[in-house]
């Protein structure tokens, strides 16, 4: 079984171009939808509009698969973040020391809907699924070995076996007569850059909005809690108040490999 965690954003993509070409072998690539009200509008457009035809066209299996709870509710992400409990899932930055808190989503919503899958199509430790990761020569610092306690899956890198850049991938997709797709994340991912979070507030002021909203609802409960309050930028402020002055621009980035590819 080979499979490839798509991301909808350029490196997995251009991962696609290359299996249509014939270049890497994986026949199934796996999307895991966190939540149509939670991956931003672009990315969930461009996979349904150009990479489930293309995909289909050339004869690649594309699946779109969704997190479900073991009672078997399906719940979105953005609807985990926004409950009443005590919970946040995303990692928010800790004020006053600025460190992120634990990335439940990738795992949650991401890594282990695709588990699950792997396991539903007969994945096994003595038959383990080969997982193609969308991770480029130049971001390799978020490579990461096979993990023992999944025994039922390796990952391969195979952008980074054949040197591939981030910038290959621009000219892969482009070559294949196909649109350059947006960096994929959710719309409210902590780790959004600074010029990030103006774009979005320049461009789709209303999904902007509903970033601070969501701040403001952690906020509220960590309060209620006594806890001190956690941001969506590492400026440690208000999204609203932070993007309005210069800040320190950091290339943050989530390392597991399925997010922001």
């Amino acid at each position: 079984m080979r499979v490839f965690s798509y991301g909808g954003g350029v490196q997995s993509t251009a991962a696609l171009v290359l299996a249509v070409e014939g270049r890497i072998d994986y026949p199934t690539f796996l999307f895991a939808n966190v939540g149509d009200d939670s991956e931003h509008p672009a990315t969930l457009a461009y996979v349904r509009d150009v990479a489930m035809p293309y995909a289909a066209q050339h004869g690649i299996e594309l699946v779109e698969l969704r997190y479900v709870r073991t009672d078997g509710e399906q719940r979105t992400l953005y609807q985990q973040v926004m409950r009443d409990d005590n919970r946040v899932d995303i990692p928010m930055f800790l004020d006053p020391i600025g460190a992120p808190a634990q990335r439940a989503c990738t795992e949650n919503w991401k890594i282990r809907v695709i588990d699950r899958e792997l396991k539903r199509r007969g994945a096994t430790p003595d038959s383990p699924g080969i997982v193609g990761m969308g991770i480029s020569v130049d971001e390799y610092q978020r490579m990461h070995s096979d993990d023992p306690r999944y025994p039922y899956k390796k990952r391969e890198y195979p952008l980074i076996d054949l040197r591939i850049s981030r910038a290959d991938c621009h000219q892969i997709i482009e070559r294949a007569g196909l649109p350059v797709p947006p960096k994929s994340s959710c719309w409210f991912c902590p780790f959004h850059r600074m010029t990030d979070w103006r774009r979005l507030k320049s461009s789709e002021p209303a999904l902007f909005a509903r970033a601070v909203e969501v701040e403001q609802h952690v906020n509220a409960k960590r309060a209620r809690m006594g806890k001190n309050p956690m941001w969506l930028s590492h400026a440690l402020r208000p999204l609203d108040v932070a993007i309005s002055g210069d800040q320190l621009e950091l290339d943050l980035m989530c390392e597991s490999g399925y997010c922001m590819t």
